[in-house]
This record gives structure tokens, sequence and C-alpha cells, in this order.
């Protein structure tokens, strides 16, 4: 066994929450485990589409970090302002933390800044805009609906698809749906395009079935919330309720840092999640991983799960000097909400050699309920 040792955790969502709570139960009390968030509470964002129809309140979803001190998880509550490899400390809260290895899982930063502030205009990629987004919807009885996805990358794939689905169930629920439109509107080929083809054309028939447009390869040029339109490059559409995907991006620190790579985001290994820099390791939406098909591993939440286990067994074996490392495999799967208590289930491997050997399950019952039960789960195990 090594000296006591530091593990600083930055960030408090899935990949965060899980990587503080796996290292804290392989290592022994000696050493400390730091988890630093810039928000009290850690939100379930797979529940932010329960939230958006109003299926689910904010209690139900939220649960303080500050609990994790009872497991011997020091929370650090505070914004991360810097990271020093030369100083091995991250400045955080007005503090400064000296680690001696550090995990990365700050997530995507959603770019608002060019999203007009109209009440026709929602982000519903956030607490926030989801709240008042359901306000809307719940309003609303006549026009058309534009689901934009703005840019890609973006995390969570399916959740545009999902809510053009759950917006076709509410308003056949409340005989309204020969009076809305719905569209979607995304730079993407296909739906999940980086799921394989026979994904994409699945969810695309699905969504035709449903009377729901997909308009695809589109390039973004702006908003115009005074007209309320959406401008491409090659023409306008017209909109009485947009709900916007935003552009995703690396938060700031991690670039000030030199941790991003042209694409933006931070290069990590495929399998390790080491970073360029010994003892520091990304993981989930703040990572850029090149797949052998040459697109990029998605931004999900699976993802930032699996990685998690990884490098909080490896780093528990480097620390303790015992047990096996172990590597990501790349696999993942999805959940599809449909509606009417259904949902789909996809997964597969998205490291095979060629395109992912993915697998979508025909939607029913059984695979919404697995969700729900998931949820229950999450919320129990790590608090």
């Amino acid at each position: 066994m090594d000296k006591e040792k530091t593990v600083i955790i930055l960030g408090g969502g899935s990949g965060g929450l899980i990587c503080a709570n796996k290292i804290r139960k392989y290592l022994h009390e000696g050493h400390r485990v730091l988890l630093v968030d810039k928000k009290e509470n850690h939100l379930f964002y797979p529940s932010l589409l329960w939230l958006l129809f109003d299926w689910r309140k904010q209690e139900q979803i939220e649960r303080p970090l500050n609990i994790l001190n009872k497991k011997g998880i020091e929370f650090i509550y505070g914004e991360v302002e810097k990271i020093d490899f030369i100083d091995m400390s991250v400045y955080a809260g007005n503090r400064k933390l000296n680690y001696d290895y550090l995990i990365i899982s700050l997530g995507a930063q959603l770019n608002t800044s060019k999203i007009p502030k109209t009440d026709t205009i929602y982000n519903f990629y956030c607490l926030e805009g989801a709240m008042l987004a359901q306000k809307k919807i719940n309003q609303f009885s006549e026009g058309r609906i534009a689901i934009l996805i703005s840019s890609s990358p973006f995390k969570c794939p399916a959740a545009p698809y999902e809510t053009g689905f759950l917006l076709d169930y509410l308003f056949r629920k409340k005989g309204l749906r020969d009076r809305i439109d719905i569209q979607i509107f995304t730079p993407e080929s296909l739906p999940m395009p980086t799921a394989g083809p026979i994904i994409g054309n699945t969810i695309k028939q699905m969504l035709e079935q449903k009377g729901i447009k997909f308009n695809h390869d589109l390039k973004l040029l702006s908003i115009d919330g005074k007209t309320d339109e959406i401008k491409f490059t090659d023409r306008t559409e017209k909109f009485n309720l947009l709900l916007i995907v935003p552009p995703h991006q690396a938060p700031e620190v991690v670039k000030d840092a030199g941790l991003t790579d042209p694409t933006g985001w931070i290069p990590a290994d495929p399998k390790t999640l080491q970073t360029k820099y010994e003892k520091i390791y990304a993981i989930g939406d703040v990572t850029t991983i090149k797949l052998p098909n040459g697109k990029n591993l998605p931004k999900a939440g699976v993802f930032a799960h699996y990685q998690a286990e990884v490098v909080a067994n490896n780093i528990a074996s480097e620390i303790e000097g015992r047990g096996l490392k172990k590597q990501f495999s790349g696999k993942g799967y999805c959940f599809l909400e449909i509606g009417e208590e259904k949902a789909g289930f996809a997964g597969g491997n998205f490291y095979t050699s060629a395109s992912p050997a993915m697998k979508m399950h025909k939607p029913g019952k059984i695979w919404h309920w697995t969700k729900i039960l998931f949820e229950k789960w999450w919320l129990w195990h790590w608090f």
C-alpha cells in the first residue's frame, strides 16, 4: 500500500458521482476523496425529459451532493477556476486543493449566448429551461412546435427524438394532434448517426409514422426571436414554439489549462481515459474519443458511467498496489421513450472495427418500466 493520497473529482454528474463512490469504496479511509461541483445538487439527467412533460417534479430527480460527506467523500461546493498541472492543484470555491490523482468529469457547457430570450423559445436541455418549457407545452393548443438541434456533438443523442414522440403522445391524448405540427431540424443526416444507419433509419421511420417531420443536414445560421424564424443556409422556417438543443462546448477552465485539442474537447485514451498528463483522467461528455469508423464516441451518461468504473478501479489499483487494471470496452445502451408508457432500447459496442455493433429492441412497456426502476435505483444507490 502506498502512502496516503488525495483523489479529486471535478464534476458531480453521473461520471463524477460514480467515480467518487467507487474510489471511496476501494480505498482505505486514510486516503482522501474530494468531489467538486458548482451546483449543490446532483440532477438525474435522464429524468429531465419526464420533468418536461410534468411527469416528475424537481425534488424527485435531484439529490444534495453534501449527502456524500457521510460516505467519507468530501464535497466541495464551488466552481472550478483553475487547474495547475505543475503544482498539481485545483482552485475552486476560493480554495486551493492539491491532488495526487485528478479526474475531470465537468461535462459539456451549453452556449446560450445566441439564443433570443422570448416566450416562444426554450432551452429544454437544462433544468430551468425544461421547467419553463413544461408550462408552455401545457398551454399550447395550435401551431408548429420546432425541435432544433443547433449543432453537433450534443449530449443525450436520443433526447430530441424522444421529445418529438412524447409531444405527439401528449397532444393525441388531448385530442389536439391534428392542430399541431411537430418538426425536428438537425445538422445530422439521420437520428443518432453514430449508432449506425440501421438504428437511424428505424427511428426516422418511427418519426414519420407519427407524422413528425425529420428535417436533416441543416446548418443553422441564426434564430430570430422577433419574427419566430429559424434561418438555415438554404431556407427559413417559422415556429410557434421552439425547443432548442443549444451548442455544446467544453468548460473554459479545461481550455485555459491546455487540455483540449482542435475538436474543442479533451482527448482521452479510448481504453484507460488518461489524458496527455500522467495521473489525470477525463471521463464523460467533456472528452473526445475517436472510434474505429472515424466518428467520435457519442456524449451520453452511459459512457460516463462505465468510464468512471474503469478509472476508479485503475486509480485504486495503483494506489493500493493490488487488483487488476480494467479497460473501457466501448459498450453502451440507450432508452428511447415513445409515449403510452412504452420505450425502445438499443445497445451494443461502439468500439467494433467497422460500424458500431448495435441492436434495437422493439418498443414496449418493459423498457419504460426498466428505466423507471433504474431511476429509483440510481437515486438510492449512489446517495
